[in-house]
């Protein structure tokens, strides 16, 4: 059964190992601006001094991310930040724009929605977007599910047109949008809850 979390939910979880060691803190969710996947998590050390680490833990080194922790076989699956970033390009979407392919602005990205899959999988599956005038006008923050493959230029986001049908209001009712919208792209993905 997978799981569907937002990002600025993951931030400040602690990171532990299957062996029940406290390694780290989540300190922020790194993006594959190309892809639109999680490429994984940069982190903070543990304690009241600790401050930002130099190692980052790659998403397939995550074994589960739970309602508490995040879960990694050992501290040695940690890489260096500069290798994790090199490959992850351009992923800060927070802000950024979101355009169908016909051009409609829908407003603006406020969190980005995350799959987590048995194994640790995680994936992008959606946008929690403050909507703007072509969807309600009013402000309201609204879920937009996204296919696997998207456009992102680091101010702007392209979604597919017929995703915008699919907008829901609550992470209950969003699970079936990303299967649906999944399935109708071609994309294929398993129902979230």
């Amino acid at each position: 059964m997978t799981r569907l979390v937002r990002a600025t939910d993951v931030i400040g979880m602690p990171v532990v190992t299957l062996d029940g060691d406290d390694i780290a803190d989540i300190k922020d969710v790194v993006f594959d601006g190309d892809t639109g996947r999680v490429r994984g998590f940069t982190l903070n050390g543990r304690g009241l001094l600790a401050g930002p680490l130099d190692q980052g833990l790659p998403a397939g080194a995550v074994s589960s991310v739970g309602r508490d922790a995040v879960m990694t076989a050992g501290p040695t699956t940690t890489v260096s930040l500069r290798d994790m970033a090199a490959r992850a390009g351009n992923g800060d979407v927070l802000g950024n724009h979101v355009l169908t392919e016909g051009g409609t602005d829908l407003g603006a990205v406020a969190d980005v929605i995350l799959q987590v899959a048995p194994g640790g999988v995680v994936d992008v599956v959606g946008y929690d977007i403050v909507a703007g005038p072509a969807l309600y006008g009013d402000g309201r923050r609204v879920l937009l599910p996204l296919p696997h493959t998207i456009a992102a230029s680091g101010e702007v986001v392209i979604v597919p047109t017929e995703s915008v049908e699919l907008v829901r209001p609550n992470l209950a009712e969003f699970g079936d949008a990303v299967a649906t919208l999944r399935h109708e792209t071609g994309d294929g993905t398993d129902a979230v809850q």
